[in-house]
């Protein structure tokens, strides 16, 4: 006889024969009989059943789960088994239930209770951490005996620490539910029983057929099909969000689920495999569905393991573990999370063609009408010979006719751009089983090449055709160059999408630019592409840009190299070739120049306007720069970069038409003094405090600022008292940013305590300058943004200003106060971020410029500059590049005898103890708790 059990601590289960697997309730059943019998009190029932079926559960999901390690990518197999396995729990706290707890001999058919497994345990699909979803179902109103037994099973479901989500329903709530609630109706239609009486359950299944899911197709398929559409809205709209939803994401199980629950509503199949003989999917496909839904599983699956919970987002510190559980590893310069991420947008890919056959079969049985894509201008257009509209969508008029000319392999995409149709999937599988047509005699030829050169250029949107000539294999066939960034990776925070997507992207961007779409935020590159701008050049440039990526050498050569390739073969003028090649060699110059370095220095203009040479290259580069950053993905591109670059062009562009000479610092020092003088004059400044204003700075001060600051530091400075600190907030939506003016007596240090306290409340600095006037005032200005990349809200501002003064006054000491909040974020951490600290003597006449390269994190200028001062270097600016979580924080600077850094040993003694700093500061971050209080 075993003991009683209290209720809130039951003992471990007595050890169960072949536990070990999945229990039998043929064999399992009768056991935990006898190991419940004598046992008098319910609670005892309920607690010694918990316990046994505890441990039970406990050894076969360890059984499952060690195969499943052992086995990491057979997802199939284990789903199922955790789906039996909770059919078992399920069963025999159902048998509990109803002949211990709640036992009755002669029920009534009003109290045959079914209990039913829905949604996807109704599939008998479940990852490890899956809800249990039930129906209870009976035939009429539920009795009061079904309701007793329901309680006591759903208590001890609980118990068991399983997330269950049920509904207690009658057969009639099912169909007035399910016929005013598509979620519910299709949670209905992958019902299965799993104990408890057939009767109702066979009930269910006729009458959901017969009086609603026969007579309400077309109107399911539509709901699915928006609530797909909106599902891939909520998760951003595209296949290749580096941080995939698994589940609901768009290429995700979801997708692959909505295609079964479609044709099981019409045609009752019960196995994705009846699509094949129903015609909707070949042989092939319905394969490739298989190995799509394997593998999602599979990723799935591990994911709940590794979390011990259910999440679905794949974020990118998930990525590692789960590549590393699935047996991916290092290869080729290549890290294992990029190969695995490379599969798993492969499989995407797929299940989004998988879907747009699926849909053309439905409209082929007039169950669906595909929204209507063009004009009517477009719908009037004949299609070419060989080629005819087959449902709206472009097909050819004989298939071995369409694959006896190659050419047609390329000639079906630019008909659809053409047309603006899509295509029929009858085209898409002949040209993705017959990729081999595409070979080097193909490549080569001239009309090929031609209509491909007309795809991009010719029909005002090459986008569309671009992103389906890829999924298909075409693109990657015809450029064998660009195969391999194909579903390719970027294993960082910064790029949002793949780098084929990225390329597309960037043309889709250069697409809309040239169309006008963008001219009041892009007027420059706007203007540039309606010039005299050769448009084949800036094409090809912007779409083979990172052709070169994922391979140890730098990409940007690489790339260039690979460019020349595929130009010669094209069969392009040397001209063109050279400028498409210089242009993806130095695609990130500009950028780099604009973000990362002082473009005040006359040093630096210099510097790009030799490497540019023309104003034809400055143009053309320009209009990459502007597509590759706004290519990343939403919100990558602002109004600081904008002003950044066009400040850049603007300066460059004069210094080419008017020679090298004018980037002369003497003159522009001249015109930014008479710009100052004009400014104040215009505020009703008196000519003898202009003239002091005018005289109280250095030399440095004057090519750094735009007036306008200039104006407002003169403000600040009249009447300062030595111990006053005076500060200007002000929102400057033309550059996205918050500008903070500061002003107070100089002394040692001051660059980094302004950095603290802007730290402290949580903003980021985007550009800096300090400069010291000749009666020892310090004028610093910082350019921050808030968290979203957007200058503080006006009602913020006092709140701001108060937390800085509170800093600078010593009532917080930023470096105790930043240490809990400097933690970086979980989601970065499988992130290589490895630090670089280089010094460079010869990129400006007057300082040192010190570059670090290093992980962002809240606390980090800070630590810089604070290392800095302590070394006795004088900052003079500091310019600030994020990239995600990668920061490139550039200083320039001079010793305390106002020299440049020019011995070795002593660089690398600053470069040391800069790499400490970091070092120390991250570390710190961790062990420390967040403060409770002083947050902005």
């Amino acid at each position: 006889m075993a003991k009683t059990v209290p209720d809130k601590t039951p003992q471990s289960a007595p050890a169960l024969p072949g536990a070990n697997s999945l229990f039998s309730p043929a064999e399992f059943l009768p056991w935990l009989d006898s190991q419940l019998a004598g046992c008098a009190d319910p609670r005892e029932v309920r607690a010694r059943s918990v316990a046994i079926l505890s441990q039970a559960r406990s050894d076969a999901m360890a059984d499952i789960v060690a195969g499943f390690r052992s086995h990491p990518r057979a997802a199939r197999e284990t789903v199922r088994a955790v789906a039996s396995l909770t059919d078992a729990v399920v069963t025999a706290v159902h048998h509990v239930a109803t002949t211990i707890l709640h036992p009755q001999q002669n029920p009534t058919d009003a109290e045959k209770l079914s209990v039913l497994a829905i949604g996807g345990y109704g599939r008998a699909e479940m990852a490890p951490q899956s809800d249990v979803d039930l129906l209870f179902l009976t035939p009429w109103k539920v009795s009061g005996w079904a309701e007793s037994v329901v309680e006591s099973m759903l208590y001890m479901l609980w118990d068991l620490k399983l997330k269950v989500g049920q509904s207690t329903r009658s057969i009639d709530d099912c169909l007035r539910l399910g016929a005013g609630d598509i979620t519910i109706r299709t949670s209905l239609l992958e019902h299965r029983l799993v104990c408890g009486y057939a009767t109702p359950a066979e009930s269910l299944r006729e009458r959901l057929w017969t009086e609603l899911f026969d007579n309400s197709v077309p109107e399911f398929i539509e709901a699915k099909l928006a609530e797909r559409a909106e599902r891939h809205r909520r998760q951003g709209g595209q296949r290749y969000v580096l941080e995939p939803n698994v589940k609901e994401g768009k290429g995700g199980l979801r997708d692959l689920q909505t295609l079964y629950w479609i044709a099981k509503y019409i045609h009752r199949v019960d196995r994705a495999v009846e699509l094949v003989d129903l015609g909707f999917f070949t042989r092939d496909e319905h394969l490739t569905f298989w190995r799509a839904e394997d593998f999602l599983w599979a990723v799935r699956c591990n994911m709940h393991l590794i979390a011990g919970r259910p999440v679905e987002q794949l974020t990118f510190d998930m990525q590692v573990e789960v590549a590393h559980a699935m047996g991916y590893r290092d290869q080729g310069g290549r890290r294992a999370v990029e190969i695995f991420m490379q599969e798993y947008f492969t499989h995407a890919t797929r299940v989004g063609e998988l879907t747009r056959v699926f849909l053309v079969a439905l409209e082929g049985r007039h169950l669906y009408k595909a929204p209507i894509l063009g004009t009517l201008f477009s719908r009037r257009k004949r299609a070419k010979p060989g080629f005819r509209l087959d449902q709206g969508r472009l097909n050819y008029t004989d298939e071995a006719s369409f694959l006896a000319d190659p050419l047609n392999m390329l000639l079906v995409f630019e008909e659809t751009l053409r047309l603006q149709v899509l295509l029929h999937p009858d085209v898409m599988r002949a040209v993705a089983a017959n990729l081999k047509l595409i070979d080097d005699r193909l490549r080569q030829d001239p009309e090929a090449v031609r209509i491909f050169l007309d795809l991009l250029l010719k029909h005002g949107n090459p986008e569309r055709s671009l992103r389906r000539m890829n999924e298909l294999g075409v693109l990657g066939a015809f450029i064998p160059e660009f195969a391999p960034i194909v579903a390719m990776m970027q294993f960082n925070v910064y790029h949002h999408y793949t780098v084929d997507e990225h390329s597309i992207q960037c043309v889709a961007a250069l697409s809309a630019i040239e169309r006008g779409e963008v001219i009041d935020d892009l007027p420059v590159v706007s203007r540039i592409m309606q010039g005299r701008i050769n448009r084949r050049v800036i094409y090809l440039a912007v779409l083979f840009h990172d052709i070169g990526k994922g391979r140890a050498e730098d990409h940007s050569i690489l790339g260039a190299r690979l460019a020349r390739r595929i130009c010669t073969r094209f069969g392009l003028p040397t001209d063109e070739i050279e400028t498409i090649e210089w242009l993806i060699r130095n695609h990130l110059l500009m950028s780099d120049v604009a973000q990362k370095r002082d473009i005040a220095d006359p040093r630096t203009l210099r510097d790009f306007a030799k490497a540019v040479k023309s104003t034809r290259r400055l143009e053309l580069l320009l209009v990459l720069t502007v597509c590759d950053i706004r290519g990343v993905g939403p919100g990558t591109w602002n109004n600081w970069k904008a002003m950044l670059l066009r400040k850049l062009h603007a300066e460059t562009e004069r210094a080419l038409k008017s020679g090298l000479e004018e980037i002369n610092r003497d003159r522009r020092i001249g015109e930014a003094k008479r710009s100052l003088r004009h400014l104040l004059s215009a505020r009703n400044w008196d000519a003898r405090a202009t003239k002091a204003e005018l005289g109280r700075h250095y030399d440095n001060y004057w090519p750094g600022l735009p007036t306008e600051t200039q104006a407002v530091f003169a403000e600040l400075l009249r009447g300062l008292g030595d111990d006053q600190i005076r500060i200007d907030l002000h929102p400057d939506t033309d550059r996205d940013a918050t500008r903070a003016a500061f002003v107070l007596a100089d002394h040692p240090g001051i660059f980094s305590r302004l950095a603290g306290a802007l730290a402290l409340v949580g903003a980021n600095v985007v550009d800096a300058r300090t400069y010291t006037t000749r009666d020892g005032f310090a004028t610093a200005v910082f350019w921050l943004q808030d968290g979203d990349g957007h200058p503080y809200d006006a009602d913020r501002l006092p709140r701001l200003r108060k937390m800085i003064e509170r800093t600078l006054s010593g009532e917080i000491v930023a470096r105790e106060a930043l240490a809990g909040r400097d933690k970086p974020k979980k989601r970065e951490s499988a992130f290589r971020f490895p630090t670089h600290v280089n010094f460079d003597n010869e990129a400006s006449d007057v300082y040192t410029v010190i570059e670090v390269d290093t992980r962002d994190r809240p606390g980090l200028l800070y630590d810089l500059t604070r290392t800095l001062a302590e070394s006795h270097i004088q900052i003079a600016s500091a310019v600030i590049a994020t990239f995600g979580a990668q920061v490139v924080d550039t200083f320039y600077v001079k010793d305390m005898f106002g020299l440049k850094l020019h011995q070795q040993q002593r660089r690398d003694t600053l470069s040391r103890k800069l790499q400490q700093a970091i070092k120390d500061g991250a570390e710190r971050a961790e062990k420390a708790e967040r403060p409770l209080g002083g947050a902005f």
